[in-house]
């Protein structure tokens, strides 16, 4: 019962067939539609969902909304009752609010994220079938991402005031939505500030993850590749494509994916991540990293801290 795993993001963008190129000959993902407002839909190829990113054109870059998954129509009721006893307004939207989606659960996170629910969209398969599938396609293009695997949000945190939108949004998906804490950052006096959190409800080390800021937005959206080297041919296809590299190559000591993060063209961040890093369970430890060894946990190769990476978001 409940969420099941991350179901699609919905970008703003200031030129989308700028966009559209990026999505499509960077990352390999397909255009499935486009409705009358101008939204483009697409999906990655092993993905069997219509769509799992959005793009709307707008005169300004960011998160319109990061939707979830629920296993059961039902579940869209239970949590909608347990999302208002928090204290959180909800609107149930009806089936086909979005195009080839059923009935969708909307509210806003503690920190004022639009998240949205929902049990069904229509499924038009992976580029490989489910009937005696080869492992990979032969015809995609680009970095050839599997599927829209989590995305970070930025979160305000203020110790000076006591805002803290990072514990709040935990908080909140805890209790709420039943995921699970995987790894946490604790800063301040005593490392008694929770400054970030990985959390999951898959098995892998997070669906969805908050990093304290100066403000509340969308710091990126990340794409699975298979290892390492898929990682090495993804920057190769960005200098190519001479796309704006944020963060070379390399490791995280959080999750201990492989990484590469780099922008869209109306400046939305991307990643492309690779390996499970560990099989997240609800009894695992959390694993707790602390603001002296923070340089190690983002960026594990160097130690170092790029300033950029937690202050530069849409």
């Amino acid at each position: 019962m409940g969420v099941m795993r991350i179901g699609h993001a919905n970008l703003k963008v200031m030129d989308i067939e700028a966009a559209l190129r990026h999505y499509e000959r960077v990352l390999g993902m397909k255009e499935t539609m486009r409705d009358d407002a101008g939204n483009v839909y697409l999906k990655c190829w092993d993905e069997w969902d219509k769509y799992s990113v959005i793009l709307t054109p707008s005169d300004q870059a960011g998160l319109q909304h990061l939707a979830y998954k629920v296993e059961h129509d039902a579940d869209l009721d239970s949590l909608q009752q347990r999302v208002e006893a928090y204290g959180i307004a909800t609107e149930m939207l009806p089936d086909g609010a979005l195009p080839a989606i059923g009935r969708t659960l909307k509210f806003a996170l503690p920190s004022g994220h639009e998240i949205r629910l929902y049990a069904h969209k229509e499924q038009v398969g992976t580029s490989v079938g489910s009937l005696n599938p080869d492992p990979w396609p032969d015809d995609i293009p680009g970095s050839a991402v599997h599927w829209l695997d989590h995305c970070l949000l930025m979160c305000e945190l203020n110790p000076e005031t006591g805002v803290n939108r990072v514990a709040e949004n935990t908080r909140f998906m805890r209790e709420c939505l039943d995921f699970h804490l995987a790894e946490q950052v604790m800063v301040g006096s005593g490392n008694s500030i929770q400054a970030a959190t990985w959390m999951f409800r898959s098995s892998t080390p997070h669906d969805i993850a908050f990093v304290g800021g100066p403000r509340n937005g969308l710091h990126h959206i990340a794409f699975f590749l298979d290892d390492w080297a898929d990682v090495l041919k993804s920057a190769d296809v960005m200098a190519k494509n001479k796309v704006k590299m944020d963060v070379a190559p390399t490791r995280h000591g959080i999750t201990r994916g492989t990484t590469i993060y780099f922008f869209d063209p109306s400046g939305n961040r991307n990643e492309t991540f690779a390996g499970l890093g560990y099989l997240a369970q609800p009894d695992r430890p959390v694993t707790t990293w602390t603001e002296d060894q923070l340089g190690r946990g983002i960026f594990y190769h160097s130690g170092e801290l790029n300033e950029a990476f937690t202050t530069v978001y849409t």
